[in-house]
């Protein structure tokens, strides 16, 4: 039995890697490819906007479904269906013939993909009990650290020697592989089969969110003042009041906002959502720097931002052994004030002739980033009941896209103020400061991360033997 056990959360575990790897790297593959995109298809870069834009809406708008889809109709049909939907998209995208099918057929994807990742943590969070949920984390490290890193370098590699739309193909046979395995293998799991559809709170949550992330995503673009981004913008954050009052108030909500109500779960989202909005913030400003700053390839820009991937892969085999002994806390607030320190020092070697300073450091912020979201994986989930893991992954991952896109825009508002009436190239001013505001984003992840409690994450940190208890008191 214990063998059989052992071999499902194998399986599930490989699935899910695949599956998020593949999904999550296409949200940093494609930024390499926008230019090629732009120039395929005869058309100025702003129009190139809606591939990005498209997907990340509609991400918000099936994200927040998913919990009830994955309960409603069983987390395998829903996770064969999100693969396959995603895997098609990805072949049409790469057929498109005009920027708008493109768009459409990027809709389609983050369709996919919205339903993928809270079905697949859920899957995943099932499958491993607390006592294990540090030997999760590490295999959540794989696709949602490393896949965000190696996308401008895989991208940058189609791109120069094939064609951007080799960023999409290059998902249709490993979207087919883990189709196939996840139909042989996977097994059935209903939480929630007789519950009613939250008609309500799903169009509050595709409305509200898919305009306060078109906000963001837009605002670098069309600047903070533009009256669409500030009715946008303003509807946005009205509508996710609307839907947090109307979730609190009923009685099977879409969104479940109560699990945040528990401390361990609620503090780790908080602080996740700044600390993500640094690192990602960083990934997405970093290669535009190198690229439209300096002018080097996107190769040689991808190469440069990949060590971030190394860190955390070499780390986090010492932080998944570190956390049963010393907990989240401390890890969680010294990871992120590492990121800090390192993210701040790539403002001074912005320039480095050999980058190879600059890489040294994306590999110290990519150690860093490991103390954070080794615990944070491991911890978030420990007070969370099977039944609630659904929803509760839904609630993690809107989290997560938040964090993306506010990193983002945040990052590409300041280059494009700092840059409105001077060119990119040289401009190291701007670039600097989008760092340093990079940088400060963890900082205050760090902050709220004190706040956690160590006993509450108690459950994940049980040693499997008398000889692996923890040698530090839990505080």
């Amino acid at each position: 039995m214990r063998l059989l056990r052992l071999s499902h959360q194998r399986i599930i575990g490989t699935i899910y890697v695949v599956a998020m790897f593949m999904t999550i790297m296409d949200a940093t593959i494609v930024y390499v490819a926008l230019p090629a995109i732009a120039r395929g298809f005869d058309i100025g870069a702003p129009a190139t906007d809606g591939v990005v834009v498209g997907y990340l809406v509609s991400l918000a708008v099936w994200i927040p479904a998913s919990g009830w889809v994955g309960d409603r109709f069983g987390t395998k049909r829903t996770f064969v269906f999100a693969i396959t939907l995603f895997t098609v998209a990805s072949a049409l995208c790469g057929l498109s013939q005009s920027i708008l099918e493109l768009v459409l057929f990027r809709v389609l994807q983050g369709a996919g993909g919205g339903m993928l990742t809270p079905t697949g943590m859920a899957m995943l969070y099932r499958a491993f009990p607390p006592a294990q949920r540090a030997r999760l984390a590490r295999i959540l490290v794989i696709p949602t650290v490393m896949a965000p890193a190696l996308g401008p370098l895989v991208g940058g590699a189609l791109v120069d020697s094939l064609s951007w739309r080799w960023v999409f193909f290059v998902n249709v046979p490993i979207g087919i592989a883990a189709l196939v395995f996840s139909t042989l293998k996977l097994t059935e799991h209903r939480a929630r089969a007789g519950e009613r559809f939250d008609l309500p709170g799903f169009l509050l949550a595709a409305s509200g969110f898919g305009l306060f992330l078109y906000a963001l995503s837009e605002a670098a673009t069309d600047g903070w003042t533009s009256p669409l981004i500030l009715t946008t913008a303003a509807g946005g954050v009205a509508l996710i009041a609307a839907l947090i009052w109307v979730e609190l108030h009923a009685e099977l909500p879409l969104i479940d906002f109560r699990l945040l109500g528990s401390r361990l779960f609620g503090v780790l989202n908080l602080s996740s959502l700044f600390g993500a909005a640094g690192f990602l913030g960083l990934l997405f400003v970093a290669p535009i720097w190198l690229q439209s700053g300096r002018g080097l390839s996107a190769l040689v820009s991808g190469s440069s931002t990949a060590p971030e991937a190394l860190g955390v892969l070499v780390s986090s085999q010492l932080v998944g052994r570190l956390y049963p002994i010393i907990g989240p806390r401390r890890l969680v607030t010294g990871g992120m004030a590492s990121v800090t320190i390192t993210t701040s020092l790539l403002a001074l070697f912005m320039n480095d002739p050999s980058l190879w300073l600059f890489r040294l450091d994306m590999f110290a912020v990519g150690i860093g980033w490991a103390f954070v979201v080794i615990p944070m994986n491991a911890g978030a989930f420990s007070q969370i009941s099977p039944r609630d893991t659904g929803r509760a992954s839904a609630l993690y991952s809107a989290q997560r896209q938040l964090a993306a896109a506010l990193g983002v825009a945040t990052l590409a508002a300041i280059v494009g103020l700092l840059t409105s009436n001077a060119p990119l190239a040289g401009n190291v001013t701007a670039f600097r400061i989008a760092f340093l505001a990079a940088a400060a984003l963890p900082l205050i992840g760090a902050v709220i991360a004190v706040f956690i409690r160590d006993r509450d994450a108690a459950s994940t940190m049980r040693a499997r033997s008398a000889e692996e208890r923890p040698a530090v008191p839990v505080a």
